[in-house]
């Protein structure tokens, strides 16, 4: 078994050991107390909205840049990083929407956060509804791939620097002005492993689906060769 298969799989073990430090060892917070355990979950969910996106634009920079189609395949992997990266992101959405109806009282009230992560969600849906609209298009890989590119670059934009020009409710226990960790040591090492397991998770659905499409091109390679 190759370190890349054994660094893939173990998120067999990272994930269930997330849920047993999020639920079990790490202690509630302060002021939201036992609320605050969905931190665990929703704050790796928005940082792998955030790095699914990331890694489709770096793959469709080296895509654009290859003159000698070597690296076709990068348009799918780039795509499938996107769909994995969408579905994390309602997923924050959720998350978060339920996290605010117990902090706040509401599940939505247009906090600069919630309003970011409505914008990542709509760069998403506008590069899916690119992609069924240039169907059949020989230039769609290269359109599409140079969406991604400019979501890419303007992404830390509406996802870092804006929530944090306007004042927010949202609790920020690790990027703030005063430059220091609002968690305790149990929080912050339950945080970070959550947060190595979903990513670890994003990588392995997206070698899944690297697999998947390989079989379907095999496939049908074999029937068209009947």
């Amino acid at each position: 078994m190759s370190i890349k298969t054994i660094a893939l799989k173990s998120v067999y073990i990272l994930m269930p050991a997330t849920i047993l430090l999020a639920f079990l060892w790490a202690p509630p917070a302060a002021i939201l107390g036992d609320s605050s355990r969905i931190m665990y979950f929703h704050v790796p969910l928005a940082w792998v909205s955030i790095l699914a996106f990331i890694v489709s634009g770096i793959l469709s920079v080296a895509y654009l840049a290859d003159k000698k189609g070597r690296f076709h395949g990068l348009v799918e992997t780039s795509y499938n990083s996107a769909v994995i990266g969408f579905v994390f992101t309602i997923l924050t959405v959720i998350t978060g929407s339920i996290w605010a109806k117990i902090s706040w009282g509401v599940f939505w009230n247009w906090d600069p956060r919630e309003t970011s992560i409505v914008i990542v969600l709509i760069i998403y849906i506008a590069y899916f509804s690119l992609q069924g609209a240039l169907a059949g298009n020989e230039n769609r890989g290269r359109i599409g791939s140079s969406y991604l590119v400019i979501a890419m670059i303007t992404l830390p934009f509406f996802a870092f620097l804006v929530p944090r020009i306007y004042p927010s409710l949202h609790p920020d226990p690790i990027i703030n002005k005063d430059r220091t960790v609002h968690l305790d040591a149990a929080m912050l090492t339950t945080l970070l492993v959550a947060i190595l397991s979903f990513s670890l998770l994003y990588a392995y659905i997206l070698f899944l689906m690297k697999r998947i499409t390989t079989l379907k091109k095999r496939i049908g390679d074999y029937h068209a060769a009947d």
